[in-house]
């Protein structure tokens, strides 16, 4: 019989000991119980409200299941009416929907990424760039977050042989705040290099019909991931570009040809959320106005906010785990859900709530919220 050791006949058995070293390091996370008091959600994406408010239905008739892997059997005429639908959104020759943004960055730079490149990623860029950089087996060269500067510095650095990517967020969802993105594609430009834009948190939000921080600052990126999760409020994502560009990920990115394809019911619901977004100016304008109020607000009750942060996403800044944990409980107790966010999602020593607005806030409800901030205040003795 073979020598089990320390696994006492059960392999997973080493499993107890690493979660009871993530419980000493307090960075354990526990799933919320379904018991938890109501209370006003304040952590979401759903930036329109479309999610919570169950506007969106899709036409009778889409199937729920799409059997397959689109190259196999699970191509479906609701994925091809989306992907051109946000194809003429954002203004590119073509889009790919994917299952979700992990999906579509971890295809996307994977697929297009060659040992030998110059790969030059912002130090705040989200897990899946990190992982599909990762795992194309490229060894990336991370700037600091938003340094223009040192962008430039490696391309300048930059061997001759291989291509060069720059890759970015359109807007930064743990500290609120947008690249420089016209420095950024004129960089790109003068260097012969590719800008990549995961604006996934920024669709909906900004810019004329919410076609996010790009169409904002006026630049086009050669490749723009964006999620149908977040502001529209459905599930998904996709990779808008050049046709050329969706061949390749129809061919090569391995998250798009492995797997099962979008359900083309969400894909019909995410169509119909896309035209929604498109028209609804008056959901940005009020999404606006209500994140700038309970900003005001937060700063006036003593919190720290990150400079520089807009939009929706306002991050309270604690520094140390245990007084977010302490400050998001305190809210809790006074029917406020703002989780708090700690290593390694953040740096250390710079745990935060991420406090998140939506369109379709009353103005109870954010009266509520800004009650409970000043009296969570002193119970946390947060600063």
């Amino acid at each position: 019989m073979p020598d089990h050791g320390s696994f006492g006949g059960n392999p997973l058995a080493f499993l107890e000991a690493e979660l009871a070293s993530l419980e000493a390091a307090g960075q354990r996370r526990r799933r919320i119980s379904g018991k938890e008091p109501p209370a006003l959600v304040l952590c979401s994406n759903d930036y329109l409200g479309y999610a919570a408010g169950r506007l969106i239905l899709p036409p009778k008739g889409s199937p729920v299941g799409a059997t397959a892997s689109r190259l196999i059997a699970g191509d479906h005429p609701e994925h091809r009416a989306l992907e051109a639908a946000v194809a003429s959104w954002l203004g590119y020759e073509d889009a790919l929907v994917f299952s979700s943004g992990y999906a579509a960055n971890v295809g996307l730079l994977s697929s297009l990424l060659r040992p030998g490149d110059t790969v030059i990623s912002d130090a705040l860029n989200h897990a899946s760039i990190i992982d599909g950089i990762r795992l194309a087996r490229v060894q990336a060269t991370i700037v600091p977050h938003n340094d223009v500067e040192a962008i430039e510095r490696a391309l300048k650095q930059a061997p001759l042989a291989g291509r060069r990517w720059v890759v970015t967020e359109g807007y930064f969802s743990m500290d609120s705040d947008q690249p420089d993105l016209r420095s950024l594609r004129a960089l790109c430009d003068r260097y012969e290099a590719a800008l990549l834009v995961d604006d996934t948190h920024a669709l909906g939000v900004f810019a004329e019909e919410g076609r996010g921080t790009c169409a904002l600052q006026g630049i086009r990126p050669d490749a723009l991931v964006g999620t149908f999760g977040k502001a529209l409020g459905g599930q998904g994502a996709f990779v808008a570009g050049p046709t050329l560009l969706t061949e390749w990920l129809w061919n090569r990115a391995r998250s798009f040809v492995f797997s099962t394809g979008l359900s083309p019911l969400l894909a019909a619901a995410n169509l119909a959320a896309v035209h929604m977004a498109r028209q609804d100016e008056e959901g940005r304008t009020r999404l606006a106005i209500l994140a700038s109020r309970l900003r005001q607000a937060l700063r006036g009750q003593g919190y720290q906010l990150i400079e520089g942060s807009v939009g929706p996403i306002i991050p309270v800044l604690v520094g140390p785990e245990e007084g977010a944990i302490r400050l998001s409980e305190a809210l809790l107790r006074h029917g406020v859900r703002v989780l708090p966010i700690r290593p390694p999602t953040v740096p250390p020593g710079t745990s935060r709530l991420r406090v998140t607005v939506h369109a379709r806030l009353t103005e109870e409800e954010l009266e509520h919220a800004v009650d409970a901030f000043q009296k969570a205040h002193g119970e946390a003795g947060s600063s």
